[in-house]
């Protein structure tokens, strides 16, 4: 039987699922890890269901957490394994979206991608290549891989959000800035946010942007 990625998720608290939020997690963790951002999102966007996948590799830093793909600087993996792994991560990530896509009805427009960190690369390289428009992506503490292919490669062009911490000690804020520089090349509509004192993690003030953020592009009217 072929790998088919599994996670926790919430279904829509009005019964009836208009739209889906995929939240993507980061290297070392599991999907649990930010389905905790699934109930507070759930409160302001009723009719949304939320999934959080396990990324498919044992992490070899964390053999209680997986990987979307090895990082040879922290685990002293090769680049080829770097590669394959990523790739094979790219297929079931797409193939997990086009099953959730099915199971509740939606088309593309009525999904959105949250990624942190690893989950963020991931996010960003399968959303602006897939065939068609997603509702958006937001990005914590991430960057885009690969930038210099983004230009002969990008497909869709989905609204999205960065957001990091000016204090990160895994991905500099840099990364964030050389990931916007990219975008605009290409004419993604982009929206970020800088927090304050933050390292690498999530802070009031990002999911307070990226809730406004979700509620918006998956069709919420303000008020």
């Amino acid at each position: 039987m072929s790998q088919k990625l599994t996670g926790p998720r919430l279904e829509a608290k009005s019964g009836t699922t208009k739209s889906l939020v995929v939240l993507l997690h980061g290297y070392g963790a599991d999907g649990n890890d930010l389905f905790g951002l699934a109930e507070p999102l759930a409160g302001i966007m009723p009719d949304t269901s939320f999934v959080s996948p396990h990324a498919p590799q044992p992490c070899a830093n964390n053999p209680m957490g997986y990987q979307w793909f090895p990082i040879p600087w922290l685990d002293g993996s090769s680049e080829e394994a770097r590669d394959a792994g990523f790739a094979a991560s790219t297929a079931l990530l797409n193939d997990f979206l086009d099953e959730e896509m099915a199971r509740y009805g939606l088309v593309e427009m009525q999904v959105a991608l949250v990624g942190f960190s690893q989950g963020t690369m991931m996010s960003l390289h399968i959303g602006l290549r897939r065939a068609m428009t997603l509702a958006g992506i937001v990005g914590f503490s991430g960057r885009l891989l690969v930038p210099e292919t983004l230009e002969s490669e990008i497909v869709t062009r989905p609204p999205v959000l960065l957001v990091h911490g000016d204090q990160d000690e895994m991905v500099p804020v840099s990364a964030m800035q050389e990931t916007e520089t990219a975008l605009r090349a290409v004419d993604v509509p982009l929206h970020t946010h800088v927090s304050q004192g933050i390292g690498h993690g999530i802070a009031p003030d990002g999911l307070q942007l990226a809730a406004g953020f979700l509620h918006q592009m998956l069709g919420y009217q303000e008020g």
